[in-house]
């Protein structure tokens, strides 16, 4: 795995390409930096990055065979961490998420882990709720109980009142009643009037005229008698 292999891989955990680039060589800047100036870089579990002075000495070329003198240097040196040489001794022992994953998987758990004390206090709590939510009901209901006979004496209040105005109707009919009666007694007695007026103008007119017709027969008499006498002379 070169180093854009090992960018990809990381931008798969990262998200971003950019950010993974600028960790990947922030980490080996700093390693390097700190192993040049003699210092020590270790990392848990993975190895640990030193400078090795090495004196002077006397090797040999593989192609010729001459001895050849090698001057004193510095370099850099990686021993390897029992964790990594675990895992490479025996790769089936290697976890199978990242670091990362498993952080992530254990702070999951341990929310869960907290919030598992919160539900318990919780279902705790719920019998005081329920005790308090019957008191609440109770209440309500001894209210109502006490509202039901305010309003059964108010119903019972207007009753009567409610009975007074049926009275009064049943008054006001009885006198409407009695006004029509005491009207259709009164129209036969007036029409029995009218009409005995009328007989008696009737009466009165007959008697006008035999009086009138007897007094014309009186004077008829009279008359023939004088034409009589008048013819004798």
């Amino acid at each position: 795995m070169n180093k854009g292999e090992l960018v990809r891989e990381l931008e798969k955990r990262l998200g971003s390409r950019k950010a993974a680039t600028e960790a990947l060589d922030a980490v080996l800047d700093t390693i390097v930096r700190e192993v040049t100036k003699g210092g020590k870089v270790g990392i848990t579990g993975f190895g640990t990055f030193d400078r090795v002075e090495r004196a002077a000495r006397t090797g040999r070329n593989p192609h010729s065979g001459a001895s050849v003198r090698i001057p004193k240097a510095k370099a850099p040196r990686f021993r390897a961490g029992a964790a990594f040489k675990a895992y490479v001794k025996k790769p089936s022992t290697l976890p199978k998420a990242s670091p990362a994953a498993q952080r992530a998987s254990a702070g999951t758990a341990s929310a869960a882990a907290k919030a598992a004390p919160a539900k318990k206090n919780a279902a705790k709590a719920t019998p005081a709720t329920k005790a308090t939510t019957a008191a609440a009901k109770k209440a309500a209901t001894k209210t109502v109980a006490k509202a039901a006979p305010a309003k059964k004496a108010a119903t019972t209040k207007a009753a009567p009142a409610k009975k007074t105005a049926t009275k009064a109707t049943a008054t006001k009919a009885a006198a409407k009643k009695t006004a029509t009666t005491s009207a259709a007694r009164t129209a036969p007695a007036k029409k029995a009037s009218a009409t005995k007026a009328t007989a008696t103008k009737a009466t009165a007119t007959k008697a006008a005229a035999t009086r009138t017709t007897k007094a014309a027969a009186k004077k008829a008499p009279a008359k023939t008698t004088t034409a009589k006498k008048t013819a004798r002379r």
